[in-house]
């Protein structure tokens, strides 16, 4: 197998929890190891990779040789700051033997909610793979806080979707210790069948995903599907996978059929829009008629005020807003011309009533089209 013949050139690999643990509460080396060979061997035949990595708290609570769950963000902050570090000696040692430099990415989610920061960390990781590192990265979880949603990321899924955005990732790989998406339970329901090939996320699929237990770690089936949501609009192939699988990297990377495959939705977009569409700055939300979502999906139109049904959070002129159907659906995200408050005066309203109703007019667009991300 070589460079050229291989579909992807780009990788992000998310490796969960569960996968790392072997369910067992603490790291199972033995697992790394394989999971490591294979990352070595694409990374010495010139492909780019990224790992993201849990398992800290995890490897916190073994070190610290906690065995009862203790609640409460302190504690999973502790378990962190005491994990990670262990968590990163164990990839160093494994890719010292292959001699691949490792490097570290601790990302919170506030640092790249401005597009500055956004930016900067694109710009790094660009950089390390340049240089052929191979840097892990994680989440900040001592300084990201569960209560304030805009801060954390909530999970790795999550994550891993978003540093495959930020990189334009050609493929992200999220490997855990179920073979993908299945029609039901398969703990459950022997009748359940693998689902092979996703095309397009829709209500069914997120409703398959919505039961799926996750015993150890944060995200369960849903996060994978939101995550994999996320990166197939921004243009990338995503699968999820048993990691298990014997060689499992190694035949994703070559393009073979296992796991679950989601296929992208777009094409890659352009960075400014990926950065709208990772939802990182997001300020409110607007519930728009069926009459609107038809015009934004089908017919590349702008959003109008007498399409806007209600208006959530607060939100300022310049500001990135979520777009909503009357079922709740996401339909996408765009730069808002209006405040809340000003939306709320509008909705409903038709455009050459705007002056009167506000006493002031930014257009009659309250998103225009060319601000607007399409999931």
């Amino acid at each position: 197998m070589n460079k050229s013949s291989l579909p992807y050139h780009r990788i992000v690999a998310k490796l969960g929890t569960n996968l790392l643990t072997s369910n067992t509460g603490q790291l199972d080396h033995a697992v790394m190891s394989k999971l490591v060979t294979q990352v070595a061997q694409l990374h010495q035949q010139g492909l780019e990779l990224l790992i993201v990595s849990s398992g800290a708290i995890a490897a916190g609570r073994h070190k610290l040789g906690l065995i009862k769950k203790f609640k409460g963000i302190p504690y999973k902050q502790v378990l962190a700051s005491v994990g990670q570090s262990h968590l990163m000696q164990a990839y160093e040692q494994l890719l010292n033997q292959y001699g691949i430099t490792v490097a570290q990415a601790l990302l919170a989610k506030a640092d790249l909610a401005d597009r500055a920061g956004y930016l900067n960390a694109r710009n790094t990781l660009l950089a390390l793979l340049e240089l052929s590192v191979l840097c892990i990265v994680n989440e900040n979880d001592v300084v990201a806080v569960d209560e304030i949603q805009e801060a954390k990321f909530g999970d790795n899924d999550n994550l891993s979707a978003m540093v495959a955005n930020l990189v334009d990732a050609d493929l992200l790989i999220m490997l855990t210790d179920t073979a993908g998406l299945y029609t039901a339970d398969p703990q459950q329901n022997p009748a359940a069948r693998l689902i092979p090939q996703v095309e397009v996320i829709d209500a069914e699929i997120e409703r398959l995903a919505a039961d799926t237990p996750n015993q150890m770690g944060t995200g369960g089936m849903a996060t994978k599907i939101e995550a994999a949501k996320m990166a197939t609009a921004s243009g990338i192939t995503v699968v999820i996978a048993n990691g298990n699988e014997p060689d499992a990297i190694l035949r994703l990377a070559a393009g073979e059929a296992i796991g679950t495959h989601f296929l992208p939705t777009s094409s890659k977009l352009e960075s400014r829009k990926r950065w709208m569409l990772s939802g990182l700055c997001s300020r409110g939300k607007l519930h728009v008629d069926t009459g609107a979502a038809i015009a934004l999906k089908k017919q590349k139109r702008s959003l109008l005020a007498a399409g806007i049904k209600s208006v959530e959070g607060n939100c300022e002129r310049g500001d990135i807003v979520n777009i909503y159907d009357t079922g709740s659906s996401h339909l996408g995200c765009g730069i808002t011309n209006y405040s809340s408050a000003a939306i709320e005066a509008i909705k409903g309203a038709h455009s050459e009533q705007i002056v009167s109703l506000l006493g002031y007019d930014y257009g009659s667009e309250v998103v225009h089209r060319n601000n607007l991300v399409i999931l």
